[in-house]
């Protein structure tokens, strides 16, 4: 990779997506990284469903968790790398002079912005069941994993909550006023409730199993 090329999830190694990460830029910045989350969470699922034995009622079931986790593995990294686009056009819109141009560019951006992380929050609460059955049904030899998998989940989420509240706010700096913004983007409004809920159900997950994972802690 070279210094012209930008750094993304699906065609950099770990090192240099990282190191751009920790570079001044934005881009890739915490959005990006809130898909990278969400794709380790969905391959620790996937992980933990192929070393599930079902039973016979079960298979199905588990099936179709495997088959979710594998394509939001992949569909997360190319999110992280949307959202990354979005964070680049959201810097360069304040790097704009004062000015009609720069408010409408300001609007947009944060617009574009808002909905790259409704998108990943939205794919993050659809995995929070299907880590949950593994938490319950699982192989019990993997339930550490499962835990790591619900770090993982719980931060993507938490990212894309900051993330698309952020960036409604943002939209003030170009004038609107904050209950205006509540009336013209009621969806992204709503997500930060549901992603919010979302926090409270994981929480409640691993709470549920903790005690399996980390057995030390009752001593």
């Amino acid at each position: 990779m070279t210094n012209s090329q930008p750094a993304t999830t699906q065609q950099s190694t770990v090192e240099d997506w990282t190191k751009a990460l920790a570079e001044s830029s934005g881009s890739p910045g915490g959005g990006a990284g809130t898909g990278v989350m969400l794709s380790i969470a969905a391959a620790l699922t996937s992980m933990v469903a192929g070393y599930t034995e079902p039973g016979e009622h079960q298979r199905d079931e588990l099936s179709g968790i495997h088959a979710r986790a594998h394509e939001l593995r992949n569909n997360a990294l190319r999110l992280a790398d949307e959202d990354a686009a979005a964070s680049n056009a959201f810097g360069a819109a304040f790097r704009l002079d004062p000015g009609p141009e720069r408010d409408e560019a300001i609007h947009q951006a944060s617009v574009d912005a808002a909905k790259a992380s409704a998108v990943l929050g939205e794919r993050a609460i659809d995995a929070i069941e299907d880590l949950g059955w593994l938490a319950s049904h699982g192989n019990p030899a993997l339930i550490a994993d499962v835990v790591v998998g619900f770090g993982a989940l719980r931060a993507a989420i938490a990212g894309a909550r900051t993330n698309v509240s952020f960036d409604l706010a943002s939209l003030t700096s170009a004038g609107t006023p904050l209950e205006e913004v509540r009336e013209q983007h009621p969806e992204l409004w709503t997500t930060v409730s549901r992603l919010s809920d979302a926090l409270e159900r994981i929480d409640q997950l691993t709470a549920g199993v903790d005690k399996k994972a980390a057995p030390t802690e009752a001593l």
